[in-house]
């Protein structure tokens, strides 16, 4: 993604914040942006399209931290999960996205709630899998009933805190309560062998998902252009990561411990730059090759 069409994304979504959605026109984004409509359309097919591009710069960007934070963690560890559901919260709250789900919510528009519902769909997945890193491999017939409940308590009682307070509350705190209740939970269901979601409907919902895939030669050959037009002058300890991060996946047998390592170094080193949106892009597509041999 260039920096013009990022600009154009960053600049909606303040629009979007500031006017609401349905209220902010094609014309809004195009005389704050200062571009023409032609160049909206090349970016955007429709103005969904464009509000669809800011949510998936969030899920990506939620993503890489997520992935950054368990670099050298223990991942049974109840603080480590508690932190990584705090950060999805924390990005929508951050980026004030919680105003746009309401208002997606309440609308007529099929487009956008069948993209919301896929992104929550890999919210449930994301966690249904961590908690069987948690829990055990003996949860993991319940692991899907226990995200579902997980993250149904954690949205309503965000709807009661935003319902009564201008802000909602520590973040962290709830998300510890609501484990602290799974760990009530879970020993009944493993006893009682009770459980609601099934496994048809589990690869239902799992087939129903739209992930973008992405090759080893997909991203090498984006390191490579983002190398090409960064000269190692500009930021000689970040062309430096790309270049490592290029020959290590490339390589037959590339080490995972290492691309972790080196891939959040290659973000910090382009943290508050003018590249540095490109360099958390290449950083979520990277994790998302690294994680399939998790």
């Amino acid at each position: 993604m260039n920096d013009r069409k990022r600009q154009v994304i960053f600049t909606a979504q303040r629009l979007f914040i500031e006017k609401g959605f349905s209220n902010t026109s094609v014309q809004d984004i195009l005389a704050t942006s200062n571009i023409s409509k032609g160049t909206f359309y090349n970016y955007f097919p429709s103005k969904n399209a464009c509000l669809m591009a800011i949510l998936e710069y969030v899920n990506e960007e939620t993503f890489v931290k997520r992935r950054e934070f368990l670099i050298g963690k223990d991942i049974s560890d109840k603080e480590v999960l508690a932190k990584q559901v705090a950060i999805r919260m924390q990005m929508n709250r951050e980026q004030n996205l919680f105003l746009l789900f309401e208002e997606i919510f309440h609308s007529g528009d099929q487009e956008l709630r069948e993209y919301v519902k896929k992104s929550h769909l890999d919210e449930l997945f994301w966690l249904t899998e961590r908690l069987v890193d948690v829990y055990g491999k003996e949860t993991a017939p319940y692991t899907m009933d226990l995200a579902a409940l997980m993250l149904g308590m954690m949205q309503h009682v965000i709807h009661v805190w935003t319902a009564t307070a201008k802000d909602v509350g520590d973040l962290q705190e709830l998300v510890q309560f609501v484990i602290r209740r799974l760990d009530s939970i879970i020993p009944d269901m493993i006893e009682t062998k009770d459980k609601f979601l099934n496994d048809e409907i589990y690869i239902l919902l799992k087939n129903n998902l739209t992930r973008k895939e992405y090759s080893t030669e997909d991203i090498t050959s984006q390191l490579e252009g983002f190398c090409a037009k960064l000269p190692a002058e500009r930021n000689q300890s970040g062309h430096e990561y790309a270049q490592f991060l290029i020959e290590e996946i490339k390589s037959d047998q590339p080490r995972t411990y290492l691309i972790e390592t080196i891939t959040r170094s290659f973000t910090a080193a382009f943290s508050g730059t003018s590249d540095e949106a490109e360099a958390r892009e290449l950083a979520s597509r990277i994790w998302s090759i690294v994680g399939k041999n998790d």
